[in-house]
């Protein structure tokens, strides 16, 4: 009888032994590791040549912002991004040639031209081929698969400039294809929304259509400067570094064209310039110095103590021998949250 038992003990754990060992093989055969995918998903995005349309929503205060997206990428350095915020009616574009990197505003025909590395120095997660190497960037990177998706958890780039180190990119499983990514900030509230609506692979640009002259013409409509002029408002930054406070405040008057220079004093010393745009029709590009990067809704260009752009119908301009580029785009974010006076 002991024999006949230890038989029957025997054959059931060569059949668990025979069971697990299918599973795990089936499991193995099945599923993909996260590195598997990261290089597919690097073979397919990186070197790519496309053509796509995303929305962008941006979360940050109580009314979000709705912005269409629309890239053309020739490889391997040619780009044109067209970011149009849907609510105020504003178009940029940028193009990136062999000329260099230029920033388009259509409505007020200005041009400035960078020397810069973008996207390689400040891609944005709507150009596929900066996510892919997010993900190779970041060894620890999470994966998840569910409902015919994989769903990574990852670190971002440049998290000084956007205050967002992680983000959730989302890949079709058929078409492996992003179909979503969210920034977020340390608490994981998500801060800007990317949905992508059509990606275009087989997409075709000759390097003419990326030239500046015949992506900057003026929008039908557009807001003269002399309207302008009549709308400038003077903006005032709440960010409060310690010890720091508007010492003087200047509004001078220059062949009928405001300007407004505000002056702070103490631990946290700057200087805030803002002035009607002025439109610049029939003027070359006008080179600037620094990095094409995100300001409030808008591009602009951060320099090691500088940081100007165009918003809400002005020009603005930050020096400071004492901020940081996070504290620079922190004093500029501020400017438009209820500051007005």
């Amino acid at each position: 009888m002991d024999l006949k038992r230890e038989d029957e003990k025997l054959k059931r754990t060569l059949q668990f032994f025979f069971v697990s060992c299918c599973l795990l093989l089936l499991v193995a055969c099945g599923a993909k590791s996260t590195e598997d995918v990261v290089e597919k998903v690097n073979e397919k995005w990186v070197d790519a040549s496309y053509e796509l349309k995303a929305s962008m929503e941006v979360k940050t205060d109580d009314t979000p912002r709705v912005y269409d997206i629309s890239v053309w990428h020739t490889k391997p350095e040619f780009y044109r991004v067209e970011i149009n915020d849907v609510e105020a009616d504003m178009k940029q574009i940028i193009i990136k040639n062999d000329e260099g990197v230029f920033l388009i505003t259509p409505s007020t025909e200005k041009t400035y031209k960078f020397q810069s590395d973008w996207p390689k120095t400040n891609g944005q997660a709507y150009l596929i081929g900066a996510l892919a190497e997010d993900l190779l960037a970041d060894a620890s990177a999470l994966m998840k698969e569910e409902d015919g998706k994989y769903i990574f958890e990852a670190a971002t780039r440049n998290v000084e400039r956007t205050g967002m180190p992680i983000q959730q990119i989302v890949v079709d499983k058929k078409t492996m294809l992003p179909s979503r990514v969210a920034m977020m900030n340390e608490a994981l509230d998500e801060k800007i929304v990317i949905t992508f609506q059509n990606i275009n692979l087989k997409a075709k640009h000759k390097p003419e259509e990326y030239g500046v002259e015949q992506n900057n013409l003026a929008d039908e409509g557009a807001v003269t400067s002399s309207e302008i002029e009549e709308d400038f408002k003077v903006y005032y930054p709440t960010v409060n570094f310690p010890n720091t406070e508007l010492a003087d405040e200047v509004v001078v008057n220059e062949a009928g064209k405001e300007r407004a220079i505000l002056s702070f004093k103490g631990d946290k010393s700057y200087t805030l310039v803002q002035q009607p745009i002025v439109k610049m029709k029939g003027q070359l590009a006008v080179s600037v110095t620094g990095d094409l990067t995100p300001v409030n809704n808008v591009f602009g260009a951060l320099a090691e103590n500088t940081l100007s752009w165009d918003e809400n119908g002005n020009s603005f301009f930050i020096a400071s021998n004492t901020l940081t580029q996070e504290e620079l785009l922190a004093v500029a974010t501020s400017l438009m949250s209820d500051s007005q006076k």
